[in-house]
């Protein structure tokens, strides 16, 4: 038997406010996600797209989204995410746009690069804190990030769920 093939794309959606992220849900970026390759490509990217797309992880505190889609398709959809300039979500639309932040074969792949990320991130925040309890909490977050604890069980019902979708 054969592996269904797929990439996953993480991305991090930028508003100008920051408690717009909270009223977001996978069903918005999925549809502004869908029509956006549907503009850009047409029938042919729409129809190629739509298959087996999905949202698999949306963070509402910090913007980052895993969106998986047929590997044979990446690119469509890739190439579709700058004309994203805002998503509609609960009768409001919201002001945003997509950084692609990387692409990866597994999700695994992805929450590896995510944690490299965030720690680069929390690196260049330290010198710009105010006090020594600021400094503390961004050191502490650095010393957290990593891929043990809940993670793994999460991953692997992940991964169960895929295998199941593609049999």
């Amino acid at each position: 038997m054969v592996r269904v093939k797929s990439r996953y794309l993480l991305c991090e959606i930028n508003v100008s406010d920051r408690r717009d992220l909270l009223k977001l849900d996978d069903r918005a970026v999925s549809g502004t996600v869908k029509a956006a390759v549907a503009r850009t490509h047409g029938d042919y990217g729409a129809a190629l797209c739509s298959i087996r797309f999905c949202v698999k992880y949306l963070n509402a505190h910090t913007g980052i989204v895993f969106l998986r889609f047929p590997k044979g398709c990446y690119k469509l959809l890739w190439s579709a995410l700058p004309f994203i300039t805002s998503i509609e979500c609960c009768g409001r639309i919201i002001p945003c746009f997509f950084n692609c932040l990387h692409v990866g074969g597994t999700i695994r792949t992805c929450q590896k690069f995510l944690i490299r990320y965030n720690t680069r991130q929390l690196h260049r925040m330290l010198p710009k804190c105010k006090n020594e309890e600021e400094k503390r909490q961004i050191q502490k977050a650095i010393l957290s990030c990593s891929l043990t604890g809940g993670g793994d069980e999460a991953l692997e019902d992940e991964l169960e769920s895929e295998e199941e979708d593609g049999e």
